[in-house]
């Protein structure tokens, strides 16, 4: 049964500084599984392998950071209440990323780190310098103080460190910029990533949009900016150890500080769960909450790896790929999959239906996707993966191959249910309403 509105649509940012990095990211995810099949028999050869490099960074960054890209340039000005500063900056943003990222992914894949990987790394750099002034003067421009665009600009401030550390250890194949191998700071690539770039926006953005979707009026200031605190002071201790301390027992410091922060922040989810107005969760926050608990798990597989390394001077390598794989397969696909279709279905049904005077429209956005697709999409995903996961840490190929076919079909799923959104069309009769 449909639902009537009688309201003017909300001024939002234009649908093509949005839609198109959703586009890219379903096949970015696409393409991700399908490689992850394909090198199903080489995962467990060693995690620096041209195959992993490639699949990791085209799930970080044309899966991940692309639908954050795109869906922040809508929700920028739900967070700050004022309007996106440029729409051609972040259809600039789009091209650069858009290009960057699959010249930087076919070099990892062939392991060149000439021409491709550097023209790539290039830019994906400048498209976070163009994203990140975009976001300061929507800021700038917006005279309310925002925690949740704090968190937000803070964690593209990261994402800046990430893109520029990345570009320097593509360089340093080439060029000595420091005194060891790239491979020896891999670690502090990827932290600084995910937890400054995606854990900061996921919480920032979360921390708004869950209270908001729930229907609850829940918001705690003090509680945001302790984690925010944590969360930042271990990221800086985590960098500090890294790079001058030699002992991997200080690093559980850094580790506290942030599980602390994420543990505050399931609470906080929590308890905007708990005062919701609307009783009847629906399965895309549903899947978002799973996310959030997801949060944890990443931490207890540091916190084995850094106890296995201590005592053994030794890492395991299943538990390595485990700890990358439920990262950004689990933690971050989980939460995505939950979002976009709280998103980008109101984005879609804008789009459709901007007109400029008082209106009914008889469809929801909900309306806008398939329940049936989604539904199919999640169980597949859900088994893939806790297959996939299953088949790493017990070292059996036919496992992953089972566990990576699933997660082909979800994506496949995930694609189908975003290409029917973006091709929606008002029905006749909507239009015969005016």
């Amino acid at each position: 049964m449909s639902v009537v509105y009688h309201t003017p649509l909300t001024k939002t940012t234009h649908w093509k500084a949005v839609i198109p990095f959703y586009g890219y990211g379903a096949i970015a995810l696409l393409v991700s599984t399908v490689l992850l099949l394909l090198s199903a028999n080489n995962l467990l050869n060693h995690y620096f392998s041209p195959g992993n490099l490639a699949i990791t960074h085209l799930m970080a960054l044309g899966w991940g950071t692309m639908m954050i890209l795109g869906a922040s340039h809508q929700l920028i000005p739900v967070l700050i209440e004022s309007e996106l500063y440029s729409i051609k900056l972040a259809m600039l943003t789009f091209l650069l990323a858009g290009i960057g990222i699959p010249l930087l992914v076919v070099g990892f894949y062939e392991f060149n780190m000439g021409a491709p990987a550097k023209w790539g790394g290039r830019l994906i750099l400048i498209s976070v310098i163009v994203y990140l002034y975009n976001l300061f003067k929507c800021i700038k421009n917006s005279r309310k103080e925002n925690i949740h665009a704090l968190f937000l600009f803070t964690a593209t401030a990261w994402l800046l460190v990430t893109s520029t550390l990345g570009l320097m250890l593509i360089y340093n194949f080439s060029f000595p910029l420091f005194q060891k191998n790239s491979v020896d700071y891999l670690p502090l690539h990827a932290h600084v990533g995910i937890v400054g770039w995606f854990l900061l926006t996921i919480i920032g953005v979360g921390s708004k949009l869950i209270p908001m979707f729930l229907i609850s009026k829940y918001f705690n200031s003090n509680l945001l900016w302790r984690i925010y605190g944590l969360i930042n002071t271990g990221l800086i201790l985590f960098v500090l150890l890294f790079l001058y301390s030699e002992s991997l027992l200080y690093l559980f410091i850094p580790v506290v500080c942030i599980f602390s922060g994420i543990v505050l922040f399931v609470i906080y989810c929590y308890k905007a769960y708990k005062q919701r107005i609307k009783l009847k969760v629906d399965e895309p926050m549903k899947i978002s909450l799973v996310a959030i608990l997801l949060n944890l798990f990443p931490v207890l597989f540091l916190i084995i790896i850094i106890v296995h390394a201590t005592f053994t001077n030794t890492v395991s390598f299943s538990v390595v790929m485990g700890y990358g794989f439920v990262i950004f397969f689990g933690w971050i696909t989980a939460i995505i999959f939950g979002m976009t279709f709280k998103t980008l279905p109101f984005i879609v049904w804008n789009k459709v239906f901007q007109y400029k005077n008082q209106i009914t429209v008889t469809i929801n956005p909900k309306d806008l996707y398939s329940k049936l697709i989604y539904k199919w999409m999640i169980f597949f995903y859900w088994t893939g993966f806790s297959i996939f996961l299953i088949g790493l840490l017990m070292n059996n190929v036919l496992l992953i191959s089972y566990g990576a076919g699933l997660l082909v079909i979800a994506a496949l799923f995930y694609g189908w249910n975003i290409i029917r959104l973006i091709l929606f069309k008002a029905p006749l009769d909507e239009y015969n309403n005016q």
